[in-house]
């Protein structure tokens, strides 16, 4: 959406720190978001990892705004879908972004916004974009040989990217609505209600109605063999997980 750059980048940064380095980190080098590549990309091979930790705001705002925003036609998006799109690129790359919100508008996937791509985002509903694009982006998040590393964190920045855009859209998120649309219920230690009996069915415990420490110890192993964050909540993730729910829910 246009005018939302800067309120969107702050979201982001929110999310990247100082010069990070880990070895295991195919972007290698990386300040506030931006890898040693690209900076080099922009301001000249010379550059060193102590020039990229020295990154000026106007340089960081000029690659944001360049690199990923533009090309992904941010300025064009409903609010809430820019973040998503916006956020993923910087996290996964523009093309791979723009791929996950083509499968999810169910159009040809070519990594390119073009006149038809950004046609069909104008008229679906923003929050099931969002989360459609999101459940794809962490899907490969899940997939990459790195997960072990940085699994967790990656997870925790989808969620809390969720929550934000579904703010923005206009509609509750998860964190805000127990009930959702599609009828289920966020669960927790000390939650009783039929959803608790569902749940219980679906991790084969014994069904009396109560989220008790049994079932949030079970909740937690099964989220943990599933590349889910093991805090013992059951949400939309965990009942897609589980087949309570499908994808499209």
């Amino acid at each position: 959406m246009k005018a939302n750059f800067e309120k969107v980048l702050l979201q982001i940064l929110k999310h990247e720190g100082g010069l990070s380095d880990h070895p295991r980190d195919p972007g290698g080098a990386t300040m506030k978001g931006v890898t040693l590549a690209v900076f080099r990309r922009f301001y000249g091979q010379e550059m060193s990892k102590d020039d990229l930790r020295a990154i000026t705001d106007q340089q960081l705002h000029s690659i944001y705004r360049k690199d990923y925003w533009d090309r992904c036609w941010c300025d064009e998006l409903p609010e809430g879908v820019d973040l998503a799109v916006f956020d993923t690129a910087v996290n996964s790359g523009p093309s791979r972004s723009i791929r996950f919100i083509q499968k999810a508008v169910d159009t040809a996937v070519d990594g390119a916004i073009g006149p038809n791509t950004l046609a069909k985002i104008l008229s679906g509903e923003p929050a099931e974009l969002i989360n459609d694009m999101l459940d794809e982006r962490l899907k490969f998040l899940q997939s990459l040989g790195t997960w072990d590393d940085f699994g967790k964190g990656w997870s925790r920045r989808v969620d809390d990217l969720r929550h934000t855009c579904m703010l923005l859209c206009g509609a509750p998120s998860e964190l805000e609505q127990a009930i959702s649309e599609d009828g289920y219920e966020i669960l927790r230690l000390g939650s009783e209600n039929d959803w608790v009996e569902k749940l219980q069915r679906a991790l084969k415990l014994d069904i009396d109605g109560v989220f008790g420490v049994a079932t949030e110890n079970a909740l937690k192993d099964f989220q943990a063999q599933n590349g889910l964050e093991a805090d013992g909540v059951a949400g939309r993730r965990t009942y897609i997980a589980l087949g309570l729910i499908g994808p499209k829910s």
